[in-house]
């Protein structure tokens, strides 16, 4: 979740992330907070808005947040704010956002390594993009930051090059995707209504998170 913003010749989409629980620390916010910024900004997006053509920012800010408390996630009403526990241990095995157009999630630690591509990804969700429904792309070269897990790719950017496709190791690894001029496209904010020259990208979905080391299942999301 985000909010737009249309300058002389930028249309600025900026966003915080908030940082809690056992894992998350001053360094791992900073480094989700680079990767998220670097990756999206990497195409250097052109888009035409009401006949102006606006290059695509976004500007990310970070804050690691300890003693935040679920009243204080309920009643956030800033668009910018996005918050995510960070935990070791994941019911799922995996880190996830609550929804698509969301601003709130959970991070596994061990998915948040330099260069993970992770938070750069689960953000994309926050910001309304899906998942390809075609996950097999040999052929066609580096993967955009959507694909998830288990998409097939081209040895190169498999965990190992050389086992076979589908097979342990011969996946996407990660590290390999890339946020393309594509993906930005797909956010369509030609189509928002930039109410003086501002516009909500998201919603908010303002759910605290428990650790969930703590607790047996995930019914507390429904």
């Amino acid at each position: 979740m985000g909010i737009a913003e249309i300058t002389q010749q930028e249309l600025v989409i900026a966003a915080r992330i908030i940082t809690y629980g056992n894992a998350a620390s001053p360094a791992l916010t900073a480094q989700i907070r680079e990767e998220i910024e670097t990756l999206w900004n990497e195409p250097g997006t052109w888009i035409n808005i009401h006949d102006y053509y606006l290059q695509v920012v976004f500007r990310i800010s970070a804050e690691y947040r300890p003693e935040l408390t679920d009243i204080d996630i309920y009643q956030n009403l800033d668009p910018h704010n996005n918050y995510f526990r960070i935990e070791e241990f994941a019911h799922g095995n995996i880190s996830f956002v609550d929804g698509i157009g969301c601003n709130s999630g959970y991070f596994k630690l061990e998915n948040l390594y330099a260069g993970s591509t992770t938070a750069a990804h689960e953000f994309g969700h926050t910001l309304g993009l899906t998942h390809p429904e075609i996950v097999d792309i040999r052929g066609k070269g580096s993967p955009g930051i959507m694909y998830p897990r288990g998409t097939l790719v081209d040895p190169q950017y498999q965990y190992e090059s050389d086992k076979p496709a589908g097979t342990k190791g011969g996946t996407l690894y990660p590290i390999h995707r890339r946020v393309s001029d594509e993906d930005i496209q797909l956010l369509k904010l030609h189509k928002k209504d930039f109410a003086q020259g501002r516009a909500i990208i998201g919603d908010f979905t303002n759910i605290w998170h428990p650790n969930h080391a703590e607790i047996d299942t995930l019914d507390y999301l429904y």
